[in-house]
C-alpha cells in the first residue's frame, strides 16, 4: 500500500510538471478531443451507453491487453475506429512517453538532492 502511494505521489508531481511544458499541453488536449469524439461517435452510431464508449475509448487507445467484449458492429462503426485507433493511438503513446520521460527526470532529481543533501552532512 505504501509504494502505491508513493508511486501516485510521484505521478501526481509528474503531471504538475508535465502540464508546464506546451507540447505535454497540446498532446493532452488533442488526446480529449479524440476521447471527446470517440465517445460520441460510439454513444450514437452504435447505442453503447457514455460509460462503455468512454471505456472503450480509453482502453483501445492504451497499449494493453484488456479485453473490452465491445467491437464495433456497424460498417460506419468498423470504419471509424480504424481511422480512430490509427491517430489516437500515436497521440495516445506520445503522452504516456511524455509524462514517462517526466516522472523519471523528477525521480533522479529528487534522487540527486537527496545525495547532495547526504555529502553536506
Amino acid at each position: 500500500m505504501i509504494s502505491f502511494i508513493l508511486t501516485t505521489n510521484r505521478l501526481l508531481k509528474a503531471l504538475i510538471r508535465a502540464f508546464k511544458q506546451p507540447l505535454f499541453i497540446s498532446l493532452i488536449t488533442s488526446l480529449f478531443f479524440i476521447l471527446l469524439s470517440g465517445t460520441m461517435f460510439y454513444t450514437n452510431v452504435e447505442g453503447w451507453s457514455i460509460l462503455d464508449a468512454i471505456y472503450f475509448c480509453v482502453v483501445s487507445l492504451i497499449p494493453s491487453g484488456v479485453d473490452t467484449s465491445l467491437t464495433p458492429t456497424t460498417s460506419l462503426g468498423k470504419v471509424f475506429t480504424m481511422f480512430y485507433l490509427a491517430v489516437g493511438v500515436g497521440v495516445m503513446f506520445l503522452t504516456l512517453l511524455i509524462l514517462g520521460k517526466t516522472m523519471i527526470k523528477s525521480t533522479d532529481e529528487s534522487t540527486s538532492e537527496i545525495t547532495k543533501n547526504r555529502k553536506l552532512l
